[in-house]
């Protein structure tokens, strides 16, 4: 991706937040200069990879493929330092995008629309190669459990939501008409780097062109600490 389409999906991020009256922690609005400035007290967000995420998942149509979100809290599996067990995010996601096919090995998290148009998913249970099985999936939605054809559409309303266990592939789209939605997830500890995987091998993190300065850094582009 460029860095000035990923500049532009932030801005575009803010204001959406902002119209839904989301309000963010000061830290994800420090420029890059800032960052520099940074010192030990700001660790917890570099080690668990906080902030600002823009994904193409290395394909390079992010308005095809793509998705924003930003984590706001989050422990470390990996760092006995942070004892905290759960994670939260905020996404950005564009009618005609989609956030491909995937499940997580260890995580398990429910996934909120909070709002805008009706966010499309499809699930499907992992066998035991970690292919799609063609077996009936359950449905754990908002205190209710029912089951469903593999690959079966569920379609959440704003305020709706749906809890994912390890081993369930699923993607998500916006429903088309309904313009974009802003997606919650509540999960235990979030690994972008072990934890994902995808149905297509894809990449998670965009290969980025620096056609203009940041407008504000990435979560995995923080400066070291000296």
């Amino acid at each position: 991706m460029k860095r000035s389409e990923i500049n532009a999906v932030i801005r575009e991020f803010e204001g959406l937040l902002e119209k839904h009256q989301f309000m963010l922690p000061p830290y994800l609005s420090f420029t890059p200069e800032e960052w520099k400035e940074k010192g030990q007290e700001y660790q917890e967000i570099r080690d668990n990879a906080l902030g600002w995420d823009v994904t193409d998942y290395g394909l390079g149509d992010f308005y095809k493929t793509g998705l924003a979100l930003i984590t706001l809290r989050n422990g470390n599996t990996g760092n006995p330092v942070y004892t905290k067990t759960y994670a939260e995010k905020i996404m950005m996601l564009k009618e005609g995008q989609l956030s491909p096919n995937h499940f997580h090995w260890n995580k398990m998290e429910d996934i909120i629309n909070r709002g805008g148009g009706n966010v499309v998913f499809h699930l499907w249970n992992a066998d035991e190669k970690e292919e799609l099985a063609d077996t009936d999936v359950n449905v754990f939605r908002d205190g209710r459990k029912y089951t469903v054809p593999a690959g079966s559409e569920i379609i959440l309303k704003p305020g709706e939501s749906l809890t994912l266990y390890p081993y369930t592939y699923h993607d998500f789209s916006v429903e088309p008409g309904t313009g974009y939605a802003l997606i919650g997830e509540v999960s235990m500890c979030n690994d972008d780097n072990t934890d994902n995987r995808f149905y297509e091998p894809i990449g998670r993190f965009p290969t980025i062109e620096e056609d203009e300065p940041a407008y504000r850094l990435l979560c995995n582009e923080y400066p070291d600490v000296k």
